[in-house]
């Protein structure tokens, strides 16, 4: 009787066998702010009325449904904030962006690939909440990241991980040229 070695749960949809899962990054929180616009906006705008006609009581309803409306708006972008994230494997980065309630967008890039990695902190604002953009370039093109989280250590993770890319994969595609 052989035993069989037992089976990697896999970490994500997608997953090779022999592929290991190094780190998942996602957005920062500052990009969903227009979620926050949303949800402020309509509230603002429905406790006007009860501002300016104080005697009448019927009115104090409005902020609460000018808040429940833009709840539903923050929620909404809360969600995309929430399933579009970054996974890198030894083998590739596969990024997946949530398109609407049921739509789902999967980019994939092998680290073999990839030429270059440079990153951007946009100014004071970037500094101080600590996100930027990080670009990743290839032969067909460049796949930028805008409004990542601590874009120095994930900018450092990426260099690493590229340079790990099993040597296997980059003479199969030195191959392919």
């Amino acid at each position: 009787m052989s035993k069989k070695a037992p089976a990697k749960s896999k970490q994500f949809n997608g997953q090779r066998d022999d592929e290991e899962v190094l780190f998942v990054f996602r957005r920062h929180i500052i990009a969903m702010r227009k979620g926050f616009y949303v949800m402020l906006v309509p509230f603002m705008i429905s406790s006007a009325p009860p501002l300016i006609w104080q005697d009448k009581l019927e009115l104090f309803i409005l902020p609460v449904i000018g808040l429940s409306v833009g709840l539903i708006g923050f929620f909404y972008y809360f969600l995309m904030w929430r399933y579009t994230y970054f996974i890198v494997t030894d083998q590739r980065l596969r990024q997946v962006t949530q398109r609407g309630f049921f739509g789902t967008d999967v980019v994939e890039l092998r680290l073999s690939k990839v030429q270059n990695i440079s990153y951007n902190i946009p100014g004071f604002f970037g500094e101080v909440f600590k996100f930027g953009t990080i670009v990743i370039q290839t032969f067909v093109g460049d796949l930028v990241i805008k409004n990542v989280e601590h874009t120095d250590e994930i900018y450092n993770k990426l260099q690493d991980a590229v340079e790990l890319a099993s040597p296997v994969d980059r003479e199969e595609d030195e191959e392919d040229l």
